[in-house]
């Protein structure tokens, strides 16, 4: 179980920093793989939180994989997507601390 929220820690690090890059201009292909390691960061994180029975941020998880999902893509404004940006890499960087295994 500790490798498997190890990994989950890296999705999230991973997917935040992708999020923060996408504030600046980039082509249209960056923004497609965004959302599919965004989306999978976290549906996995959503698991992950599920197990731990955090079931506030595996419902944030879950409405950040939908927002995010590449199969039924969102369409908004750039300046739109530059806040939900921001606030998904925020939210992914509060969780690293807030969803892990407590130690013993």
């Amino acid at each position: 179980m500790v490798c498997k929220l190890k990994w989950s820690a890296a999705a999230r690090i991973c997917a935040g920093v992708l999020l923060l890059w996408a504030l600046a201009p980039h082509p249209y292909g960056y923004y497609k793989l965004l959302r599919w390691v965004v989306c999978g960061a976290s549906a996995y994180s959503a698991f992950e939180a599920a197990e731990l029975k955090k079931e506030g941020w595996a419902i944030t998880f879950g409405i950040m994989a939908l927002m995010f999902n590449p199969f039924i893509p969102i369409q908004l404004g750039r300046a739109t997507w530059g806040l939900v940006d921001f606030g998904a890499a925020v939210l992914l960087a509060v969780s690293l601390f807030a969803v892990r295994r407590k130690e013993l």
